[in-house]
């Protein structure tokens, strides 16, 4: 079996393709605008692998994988999630316009079901692990609520900074139905791992200007 680091991907390059990526594009219209220039970005740095989008990585199942990246029969697989806060901004004569998209406590659960689909694919032979990865500038995702405040229905799905996530993790049994509906199972992390957040970069001033971004690498 070929390392992640044998493959030229390991989560310091990760950064490094972000920290490059954050020059040129500090901001996105969209996820799918966020997957192509990373994509792009990807390929620049590592022009040896086959970038693929929306690949289906198991025929006889429903799945589709934001990218899938591919050397000499080995492949790494990323997951991503852009989530955004209300922001106007004009960059590079460009104008941008994100909406605030809300719903935090489902786009948790979110993330980490991509985890747990990562861990998935690791098993198989021809994966060698791979990378969920959050862009954001809504700071209540990398925010720890304050010490006394009322636990909330999704507090097992928190991603705050310093955060060791493992094993089961369930909506609270005050979750409303409205919420949970196709999102009932738990999720289950198989390994453990410490969540840290990076600086991305900051745009503009006034609220919601600062754009972080969570890294987990699922390994096999």
């Amino acid at each position: 079996m070929i390392p992640n680091n044998r493959l030229g991907l390991d989560t310091v390059k990760i950064e490094e393709i972000m920290a490059e990526l954050s020059y040129v594009r500090p901001i996105f219209h969209s996820e799918a605008d966020f997957q192509h220039a990373l994509a792009w970005q990807i390929h620049k740095v590592v022009p040896e692998f086959e970038v693929r989008l929306e690949y289906k990585p198991i025929p006889h199942e429903r799945m589709y994988v934001d990218l899938w990246l591919s050397l000499s029969g080995n492949n790494v697989v990323l997951e991503l999630k852009y989530l955004t806060q209300m922001l106007n901004h004009t960059e590079a004569g460009e104008d941008f316009s994100l909406t605030q998209q809300g719903a935090n406590d489902i786009r948790r659960y979110e993330f980490l079901r991509d985890i747990e689909r990562l861990e998935k694919l690791a098993q198989l032979e021809h994966v060698r692990g791979g990378f969920a990865l959050l862009l954001t500038n809504d700071s209540a995702y990398w925010s720890k609520r304050p010490i006394g405040s009322a636990e909330t229905i999704d507090a097992a799905f928190h991603l705050y900074e310093g955060r060791q996530i493992c094993g089961k993790l369930a909506w609270s049994e005050r979750a409303g139905r409205g919420t949970t509906k196709g999102r009932e199972a738990p999720i289950q992390i198989g390994q453990q791992y410490e969540l840290r957040w990076r600086k991305y970069g900051v745009v503009g001033t006034g609220k919601h200007q600062e754009f972080r971004y969570l890294l987990v690498h699922v390994q096999n």
